[in-house]
C-alpha cells in the first residue's frame, strides 16, 4: 500500500475511500503476531518500561495495559484552536501510512478503526499547540488516540460531540489495548506530515496561479515574449526555471498582447528613435518570473518527494521487524525531514507573495506602468479611489509573511528532562507554513482582482490568450468592473475561494 499526494487529495477533496490491500493487511497481522511472541521475557521500551526518561523503570505485567492507556491520557495536553478537518484527516492518513509499513506491531483492529475514522469523516479534536516534533507529535497524536479508545471529542458532520456517542451511532467499537497500541498511536511524525501534505497541495496550486498571473501581467504590460523563450531559459540549466518558462509559453499561446522583439527592435524601424516610449525590458517582477518562480518549483518538487516518503515511512519507535526477527530502538520519530521542508516551503511561499505584491504595485502605480490610471481607478480621480486600499491589505499581509519567513527548524529547546535534548519543532514549522499559505491566497486574490480591472482599463479582454481570458471571465462572474467605490472584502473572499477550489 502506497499513499501518495494524489490519494491524499482524492480522499480529502473528492471523498474517495481508503481501501486496504490484502498483502498490507496480512503484514500488519504478521507484525503483531511476531511482537506478541518476541516480547515474552524481554525488556522492550514502551512495552514493559516507562516512557521517555522513565524508561529506566520496569513495569510489572499486571500494569502493561494500564501503561498504554496512561500514555494516551497523560499526553492529551494540547492547547489552542482545533486543527482544521483537512489537517486532521491527513494526519490520520499519515498514521495509517506508518502502520502500513508493518513495523509497529499493532493489532489490525487499530488500523481498521483509524481507517473508519478517515472514511466516515470522524475527526478527533487535535489542538493547535503541543508538539516539539522530537518523539514525533506525541501530544497531538495522543488526542487522536484518545478518540480511538472512545474518549475525548470528535468533529462529525459539522458538530463537536463526545467520541463514544459517535462510535455508537456508527456501529464502531473503541480500540482495545493488546501490546503497545498506546505508544504506537502517539509516537511518530504523522501530524506534521499530514499538515505538510495539505500545505504541499496548496503550495503547488498557488504556484500554478502565480505562473498564470506572470503571463497575464506581461500581457497587460505588452511585454516582449522572449522573457519566456526556450533558448534563454534552457541555458540557465535549472529544471524549475525551464519548466516555468515552458508553462508560460503554453499559457500565452494565442495572446495578441505579447510583442516580438524582432518585429520592433531588431529591424530598421528603430534607427531614428533616440528615446523609446515603451520599455525595452519589463520590470523584474514581470520579466524575471521564470527565474523567480523556478526555484519555488524546484523547492516544491523536492518537498513533494520528502512528504510522500514520510507518508509511507515507519516513524515509530521501537521498530518491529518480523523479517530479521528483531526489535530495533532508535529515533525514526524525529521530525527533521518534515521540519526543514516545511521551512523551505514557507520561504518559497513568502517569495511568491512578494512577487504578487510587486506585480500589484506595478498595476497600481501609474508612473511606473505608464499605461493605467492611478490605482486602476475608472471613476473620478480624487472622488473615487479604485483599488487603492486593497493594496494596503496586500502590503500588510506580505509584510507579515516576511516576518514569518524566519526558519523554525533552527529553534530547538531541550525538554523532557533533557531526554529530548534536540528537537525538530516540525509541527510548528508546518503550521507556520500554513499561515503563510493562507496569506498568499489573500494577496493572490487581490492581484487577480487588479489584473481583471487592468484588462478593463485597457479594454484588451479580446486580445488575451485563451488561458488568461478564461480567468478574466471567471473573476468577472464574481465581481463586476469597478467604477464607483464599493466594499471589496466579500468579493476578495469569493475570489480567494475560487483560487483555492482549483486544486
Amino acid at each position: 500500500m502506497f499513499i501518495d499526494l494524489q490519494l491524499v487529495h482524492d480522499i480529502l477533496y473528492n471523498n474517495k475511500q481508503l481501501i486496504w490491500d490484502e498483502q498490507t493487511r496480512q503484514g500488519i497481522a504478521d507484525s503483531y503476531d511476531f511482537l506478541r511472541n518476541f516480547a515474552k521475557d524481554k525488556v522492550i521500551y514502551g512495552i514493559n518500561t516507562g516512557f521517555g526518561p522513565m524508561a529506566q523503570w520496569r513495569i510489572e505485567d499486571s500494569h502493561l495495559r494500564e501503561l498504554q492507556y496512561n500514555i494516551i491520557r497523560s499526553h492529551s495536553t494540547g492547547a489552542g484552536q482545533p486543527l482544521d478537518d483537512f489537517f486532521v484527516r491527513a494526519s490520520m492518513l499519515a498514521r495509517v501510512g506508518s502502520f502500513a509499513q508493518c513495523k509497529s506491531g499493532v493489532h489490525p483492529e487499530l488500523v481498521a478503526l483509524l481507517t473508519d475514522f478517515i472514511n466516515r469523516g470522524i475527526c478527533p479534536f487535535i489542538p493547535q499547540h503541543g508538539s516539539v516534533g522530537a518523539s514525533g507529535d506525541l501530544v497531538q497524536l495522543a488526542h487522536i488516540a484518545l478518540c480511538l479508545i472512545g474518549e475525548g471529542q470528535v468533529h462529525y458532520k459539522g458538530t463537536w460531540r463526545h467520541t463514544k456517542e459517535v462510535l455508537d451511532e456508527c456501529g464502531l467499537k473503541p480500540v482495545a489495548i493488546h501490546i503497545r497500541e498506546g505508544l504506537s498511536c502517539t509516537n511518530g511524525t504523522s501530524v506534521m506530515t499530514g499538515i505538510s501534505a495539505v500545505n504541499q497541495l496548496d503550495a503547488e496550486n498557488l504556484l500554478r496561479w502565480a505562473t498564470l498571473a506572470a503571463v497575464w501581467m506581461n500581457e497587460i504590460a505588452a511585454s516582449y515574449d522572449d522573457l519566456m523563450a526556450a533558448p534563454l531559459n534552457d541555458c540557465r540549466r535549472h529544471k524549475g526555471q525551464i519548466a516555468i518558462a515552458q508553462q508560460m509559453r503554453n499559457l500565452s499561446e494565442g495572446s495578441k498582447r505579447l510583442q516580438k522583439r524582432e518585429n520592433k527592435l531588431y529591424d530598421d524601424a528603430h534607427k531614428e528613435v533616440h528615446v523609446f516610449q515603451e520599455k525595452v525590458q519589463a520590470y523584474y517582477s514581470l520579466r524575471c518570473a521564470p527565474q523567480i518562480l523556478g526555484p519555488v518549483a524546484d523547492t516544491l518538487d523536492y518537498s513533494r518527494q520528502v512528504i510522500e516518503e514520510e507518508l509511507n515511512a515507519a516513524s515509530d519507535n521501537p521498530i518491529i521487524d518480523p523479517v530479521t526477527k528483531n526489535v530495533y530502538h532508535g529515533g525514526n520519530f524525529h521530525g527533521d525531514y518534515i521540519s526543514l521542508e516545511a521551512d523551505k516551503m514557507k520561504i518559497a511561499m513568502v517569495r511568491l507573495a512578494m512577487v504578487c505584491e510587486r506585480q500589484l504595485n506595478y498595476l497600481c502605480h501609474d508612473r511606473i506602468n505608464g499605461i493605467l490610471p492611478p490605482f486602476l481607478n475608472l471613476g473620478t480621480l480624487g472622488l473615487n479611489y479604485g483599488i487603492q486600499a486593497c493594496q494596503f491589505t496586500a502590503t500588510s499581509t506580505t509584510a507579515e509573511c516576511q516576518t514569518l519567513a524566519m526558519p523554525n527548524y533552527v529553534h530547538s529547546i531541550p525538554n523532557n528532562n533533557d531526554n529530548q535534548d534536540i528537537v525538530s519543532m516540525g509541527t510548528n514549522s508546518a503550521e507556520l507554513c500554513t499561515q503563510v499559505i493562507n496569506n498568499c491566497y489573500q494577496v493572490m486574490a487581490i492581484l487577480f482582482l487588479a489584473m481583471a480591472q487592468a484588462v478593463d482599463c485597457l479594454n484588451i479582454a479580446n486580445d488575451l490568450a485563451p488561458a488568461t481570458r478564461k480567468q478574466y471571465d471567471a473573476i468577472r462572474t464574481i465581481t463586476p468592473t469597478i467604477i464607483e467605490d464599493t466594499p471589496f472584502y466579500e468579493d476578495l473572499k469569493q475570489i480567494e475561494q475560487y483560487l483555492r477550489s482549483k486544486k
